[in-house]
C-alpha cells in the first residue's frame, strides 16, 4: 500500500474515537471529547519531552536541553492557550450531558499523573485510584520510583561544579525537591559566570511559569464549570486541585530570583 497523509497518521482510526454519548446528542459533547483527546496527546508528546532532557542533563548535553525547554516551553503555552476553547462551554451545556461521563474523570489521567511524578510532584497515594492490574499503574508505580527531572538536573549540575549535598542524593527518591542554600549558590555562579547556563535556567523557569499557569487556569475553569460540586472521578473537585496550585517544579530556580 502507497504510504498517504491519511495512512501514515491513521486519521481513519483517530476520527473514529469521539464517539459522544449522549442521547439525543448534545452539540457541545464533541467539543469537550476533541479537546481532552488532544490534551493527551499533549501529555504523551511532553512525557516524550521530558525523557530527553533527562538524558541530556545525564549526558552534560547543555544545548540539548536547552532545545527541548523551548518546545515544552511552547507547548504549555499551546496547552494554556486550549483551555480558551474550553471556556466557550457553559455550565449549563456542560452540564446536559455531565451525567453521561457517570465515573470517568480527568482525575484518573495516568499520563497526567506521570508527567507529575516525572516533574517530581510525586504522591504514592494517587496509585489507588487506579486498577494494580492494569498497564497504566505499572508505569505510574516505575515514575514513582525513579529519577525526576529534578534528580536528572542535579547531575547535571554537578558536572558543572555545583556541590549536590549528600543529604539530597540520599533522599527518598519518591519525596518532592525541596530548594537548597548550596545548590541555589551554585545556580547563582553558573548564572553570573556562564551566560549559556542563564538561558537554560530561563528556559526552565518559562516552563515551570506556563505549567503553573495551566494548573491555574484548569481550576478556574473547574470552578466556573461545577462550583464547588465533587468531581465525577470521585475527587474533591476544585478543593482537591488546589493542592498543587503554585507547586514549583524547579524550587531553587525560584528561590534566587531575588538575588539575580
Amino acid at each position: 500500500m502507497t504510504l498517504t497523509y491519511a495512512t501514515y497518521l491513521h486519521l481513519d482510526e483517530l476520527l473514529k474515537l469521539q464517539r459522544p454519548r449522549s442521547d439525543p446528542p448534545e452539540h457541545d459533547e464533541l467539543l469537550f471529547i476533541i479537546t481532552h483527546q488532544v490534551y493527551e496527546l499533549w501529555f504523551a508528546l511532553l512525557l516524550h519531552e521530558f525523557e530527553k532532557i533527562c538524558q541530556d542533563f545525564k549526558s552534560d548535553n547543555l544545548f540539548g536541553a536547552v532545545a527541548t525547554f523551548k518546545r515544552t516551553r511552547t507547548i504549555m503555552k499551546t496547552m494554556v492557550e486550549q483551555i480558551d476553547i474550553l471556556e466557550t462551554l457553559t455550565p449549563m451545556s456542560f452540564n446536559s450531558f455531565r451525567d453521561r461521563l457517570e465515573t470517568a474523570s480527568g482525575f484518573q489521567s495516568v499520563q497526567f499523573r506521570e508527567l507529575e511524578f516525572l516533574l517530581g510532584y510525586k504522591r504514592e497515594a494517587m496509585l489507588q485510584y487506579h486498577d494494580p492490574e492494569s498497564p497504566g499503574y505499572q508505569r505510574l508505580v516505575r515514575r514513582l520510583n525513579e529519577p525526576s527531572v529534578y534528580d536528572c538536573f542535579y547531575d547535571f549540575l554537578e558536572q558543572h561544579g555545583v556541590t549536590i549535598p549528600q543529604t539530597l542524593r540520599d533522599r527518598d527518591i519518591r519525596l518532592p525537591a525541596i530548594a537548597d542554600p548550596v545548590v541555589e549558590e551554585g545556580i547563582l555562579h553558573l548564572y553570573k559566570t556562564q551566560p549559556n547556563m542563564e538561558i537554560l535556567f530561563e528556559l526552565m523557569t518559562d516552563f515551570d511559569e506556563g505549567y503553573q499557569e495551566w494548573r491555574y487556569r484548569h481550576i478556574k475553569l473547574v470552578e466556573r464549570t461545577i462550583g464547588s460540586k465533587r468531581g465525577t472521578g470521585g475527587s474533591l473537585g476544585v478543593e482537591f486541585l488546589k493542592k498543587s496550585l503554585f507547586l514549583p517544579v524547579f524550587p531553587d530556580l525560584w528561590a534566587i530570583r531575588h538575588r539575580l
